[in-house]
């Protein structure tokens, strides 16, 4: 009985320390993207980013507070970073439409009524009106799983572009590390408290970032020059738009290798 008493001590000490562990990391992971925003708002223009990484990240903000709000039990990271998330990305929102163009407004308003209104609401009503109990939970944590499975893979078409140019420039280390790190937080947490609607898809996110840190590894020592030329638009994996530029190997000894990269990489989201 005391060695199951001091386990028990041991896994409710460890919960707590990934809870303390998981909001810091989860925060810095939403503030990533004030530098873009500091930048729209120096340049009073939304200079060609997209709304929809932060229109997906809200919808993950509402579905996981819902979630949380329905399971109760053991709900407080979810509660607490998700709260915070909502209200970071709604001023993210916020001060994109303030600054973006009237098609860019017009565009983002649109995805807002269908994803975080409309679509938000069916979920919502259906899953309050035709379930119940543990089966609701189930519904909504399924919905959860594999709308974060979709999130998890949108790195995909970074690694794609890492691999067909062999340049980590728009790959960031310390972004690939704090999501690895952030998604070995909330595998943690949903292990500890048996909840696999949040440990399965996080396993996922933790795959992917180490694949990430690979490839960085891997190109890290590629010597380039950035010429700009006109560009086209490249979807980082943070939710940034930035633009591409030609990419010249100072390795092969002369500028004859300079090739244009056209790539451009999707948000899956964007299409659902």
């Amino acid at each position: 009985m005391a060695l199951q008493r001091d386990s028990w001590v041991f896994v409710f000490g460890l919960l707590e320390y990934i809870i303390f562990l998981g909001n810091i990391i989860s925060v810095m992971v939403f503030l990533a993207p004030l530098p873009t925003f500091y930048q729209i708002y120096k340049k009073k223009s939304t200079q060609g980013f997209q709304s929809v990484p932060y229109i997906v990240a809200l919808l993950s903000a509402m579905l996981w507070i819902y979630y949380a709000i329905v399971k109760r039990e053991h709900s407080l990271l979810l509660l607490t970073i998700n709260s915070f998330g909502l209200v970071v990305e709604s001023i993210y929102l916020a001060i994109f439409l303030v600054y973006a163009s009237n098609k860019a407004r017009l565009s983002t308003f649109k995805l807002i009524l269908l994803l975080n209104v409309f679509g938000f609401g069916a979920m919502l009503v259906s899953t309050l009106c035709l379930t119940m109990g543990s089966k609701r939970l189930s519904v909504i944590g399924w919905i959860c799983l594999v709308f974060n499975i979709t999130v998890f893979a949108s790195p995909l078409c970074i690694i794609r572009h890492v691999i067909k140019t062999k340049s980590v420039a728009y790959m960031p280390l310390s972004l690939s590390f704090f999501l690895s790190l952030n998604a070995i937080m909330w595998f943690f947490y949903g292990f500890l408290i048996r909840d696999y609607y949040i440990a399965l898809p996080n396993t996922l996110g933790f795959v992917f970032g180490i694949v990430q840190m690979v490839m960085y590894l891997i190109y890290r020592n590629s010597t380039q020059v950035m010429v700009p030329e006109k560009s086209t638009k490249l979807q980082e994996q943070n939710g940034h738009i930035i633009d591409i530029v030609k990419i010249i190997d100072t390795n092969q000894g002369d500028n004859s290798g300079a090739l244009p990269v056209s790539t451009i990489c999707e948000d899956p989201n964007s299409g659902k």
